[in-house]
């Protein structure tokens, strides 16, 4: 029987992927986003095995806006070729007119590990505070260089403790690292109560805020904390073009920060035209302009976040406010026995977040992804509760 990978060392594929060079690895991936050319939205082919349904790293699969794949294409007359500054700078002027900041504030790349590696090394050893069960990618990166994780578990809903981080924020703490949406629960924390938040901590330390599941929010514009970077606070944003944009396998997204740590951020070589590929810019630059195909795929993933919640409640299993594209909801049993279940009806899900033990996080994918996926979940649940009683 197949096992579930571990979603951090699948990041740390990844990782390593992008450390070898995107333009060689874009190739291998370039020929599914083409698929979608000429469609908005359409499910993300299936591959020819159809052995695995992957609802397991929140990936969209809803496939890119329909120019990305043209897009790639015309680009691959440029892939001998180094990114120019002047493309890159094209890149970051339409993020800086998208976003509301200046072109200097936008940092282009996968960048949360290297921000936390740089922030490390150049304040020396201090704390990383953080929720958890929570996405550390940031603050792993940091660790080798003296970083500690100062972890603060979630509230009863299942959000960020906003009061618990700001008290845990100390004279020794680097930065303060909340996603919201969270992951894996999904919550969102309330604009009022949010901005005050931020707020208060951004006068003690930096502020990062990982805003990849925003998106999926109709009033993401005014939820986002980029409205407080742009009137002056010690924030940071991070975006990411690998989850309602769907280019997760080309690995490009941006930070949004203050000009003097943007400017020390490109002095240490992150964010500039030697890091970034041809294909990526390309793909990225047409997935930014396409506000119609998000404007869809939120919609979907909406409607079909709607029937997964009426399911799970229909089998009366607690499930969290998830604002995202996946649900996070308590099983019941433990999360092993669920994911290997699913699994043998040809389901992959999220790896296990302690201490919540009993709770499976499933991506949201197209319908008939949701339907087998809903039929497995039943007929697993079913099969535990039975052997139980």
């Amino acid at each position: 029987m197949a096992t579930v990978p571990d979603e951090a060392a699948v990041d740390g594929s990844r990782r390593r992927w992008l450390g070898a060079g995107i333009a060689g690895a874009a190739g291998a991936v370039m020929l599914p986003v083409l698929a979608h050319a000429g469609t908005s939205p359409a499910p993300a082919s299936t591959p020819a095995s159809d052995a695995v349904l992957r609802l397991d790293l929140n990936e969209s699969s809803y496939g890119p806006a329909p120019q990305v794949g043209p897009a790639i294409q015309q680009a691959l007359d440029q892939a001998p070729r180094y990114v120019g500054a002047d493309q890159l700078l094209a890149l970051q002027r339409q993020i800086a007119a998208l976003e509301g900041v200046t072109p200097e504030q936008v940092i282009v790349g996968e960048v949360l590990e290297a921000l936390g590696q740089h922030l490390a090394l150049s304040q020396g050893a201090g704390g990383f505070v953080y929720s958890v069960p929570g996405y550390g990618a940031l603050v792993d990166a940091a660790k080798p260089f003296g970083g500690r994780a100062q972890e603060v578990p979630l509230n009863a809903a299942l959000e960020n403790d906003l009061p618990a981080l700001l008290a845990a924020v100390g004279a020794d703490t680097r930065a303060l690292f909340v996603v919201n949406p969270h992951n894996p629960s999904g919550t969102l924390s309330p604009g009022t109560d949010f901005d005050g938040f931020v707020t208060a901590a951004q006068a003690r330390t930096l502020v990062i805020v990982d805003e990849a599941y925003l998106d999926y929010r109709e009033d993401a514009a005014t939820l986002s904390a980029v409205r407080l970077l742009r009137q002056g606070q010690n924030v940071v944003v991070f975006r990411t073009l690998g989850k309602i944009h769907a280019l997760a396998g080309l690995q490009i997204g941006y930070a949004l920060a203050p000009r003097a740590l943007a400017d020390a951020l490109r002095q240490r070589g992150v964010g500039g035209a030697h890091a970034q590929n041809q294909l990526s810019v390309a793909a990225a630059q047409a997935a930014l302009a396409d506000t119609v195909h998000v404007a869809q795929v939120r919609a979907r993933v909406a409607a079909e976040r709607a029937r997964w919640q009426q399911l799970l409640a229909g089998l009366k299993r607690r499930s969290s406010a998830a604002a995202g594209n996946f649900v996070f909801f308590d099983s019941g049993h433990p999360h092993a026995a669920v994911a290997a279940g699913l699994l043998q009806h040809g389901v992959r899900v999220a790896r296990v977040f302690a201490p919540y033990d009993n709770w499976v996080r499933i991506s949201i994918g197209t319908p008939a992804e949701n339907a087998r996926a809903q039929q497995a979940l039943r007929q697993v649940l079913a099969a535990l509760d039975a052997a139980r009683t």
